[in-house]
């Protein structure tokens, strides 16, 4: 029978095992945008490496801390995420939302509008997922569609256009007055590093889902979205909710650096909470766990 120091030695070493397959999820996030090339990596790419996986730890680390700021003074908090195709706003999102509670913290991806959402007030579909008291709302693209792609696409006419841009400053300040912090990124790549993430994705089977024929429509109107993306940004850089322009072509740059930023921007301070004490469990003389039929399992084929 095992004394006691060694049942709490084998608890421990469970425990640091758990805590490095966590850190296995991030690798495995990596591994989507380096496959197979470590035994080609050079010293210093891996010491690189290895600093953007302590930096960014830290600040996940640091977002723990603001989310429970956020629930613990009831704060409310929508983050923008715009920018070209392949920028990299998904990256980040994953970063952010990665060791977070998915109750408090959540992603809006919205599809394009349905029939009924398009007879709506354009900013409709958007208000229902904003935040309640102590959550934070991370849109990946927002009501900027209307400056961006559906200008470009031509998705929206030109009166439809001019609205907006008359609408959104007073939209945002509305939602501002209303005590929500609203935090607008734009994630800014050469013509260069787009080129190289489409074709990226069109070598890679398991990343060709990201690009659609609007994609790559948007790829031959380079020009057209960037005349748009500067009449925006000029329009709707406003006091209340400016616009922040994150250097992108650098992936992981990119996303220690918007972090940062983020946590600069929220005024939070680490909440003191009570000592966590997991209880004994219970144990009966009459308890017998009865064996899971074979046909439940699944098999282990790994």
């Amino acid at each position: 029978m095992q004394d006691k120091s060694s049942i709490e030695k084998h608890l421990l070493q469970r425990v640091r095992e758990d805590m490095l397959d966590n850190l296995d999820e991030e690798y495995e996030l990596e591994m989507d945008d380096r496959p197979d090339d470590e035994g080609q990596a050079s010293l210093q790419d891996r010491q690189q490496r290895l600093q953007y996986f302590k930096n960014l730890l830290r600040l996940q680390g640091e977002l723990v801390k603001l989310q429970d700021w956020v629930v613990a003074t009831r704060h409310r908090v929508v983050i923008l995420f715009e920018g070209r195709d392949a920028a990299g706003k998904g990256g980040v999102i994953k970063r952010i939302t990665q060791r977070l509670n998915p109750r408090i913290c959540r992603v809006a991806a919205l599809p394009a509008p349905n029939d009924r959402e398009r007879t709506q007030w354009y900013f409709q579909r958007y208000v229902a997922h904003l935040p309640a008291a102590g959550e934070i709302v991370l849109f990946d693209r927002s009501w900027y569609n209307r400056a961006g792609v559906e200008r470009v696409m031509g998705f929206c006419s030109d009166e439809e256009y001019e609205e907006f841009f008359r609408s959104v400053p007073e939209f945002e300040k509305m939602l501002v007055r209303s005590g929500i912090q609203l935090i607008k990124y734009w994630f800014s790549i050469s013509d260069e590093e787009q080129y190289v993430r489409f074709q990226s994705r069109i070598q890679d089977p398991l990343k060709q889902w990201k690009l659609s024929p609007m994609d790559l429509e948007s790829r031959r109107r380079w020009e057209e979205y960037t005349k748009a993306k500067e009449v925006m940004l000029d329009r709707t850089h406003i006091e209340q909710a400016p616009w922040r322009i994150v250097h992108a072509d650098d992936k992981k740059k990119a996303r220690i650096n918007c972090i940062h930023h983020l946590l600069t921007q929220i005024p939070y301070a680490e909440i003191e909470h009570a000592e966590i004490v997991l209880p004994l469990r219970e144990r009966h003389d009459d308890y017998v766990r009865k064996p899971i039929p074979q046909d439940l399992l699944v098999p282990q084929v790994f």
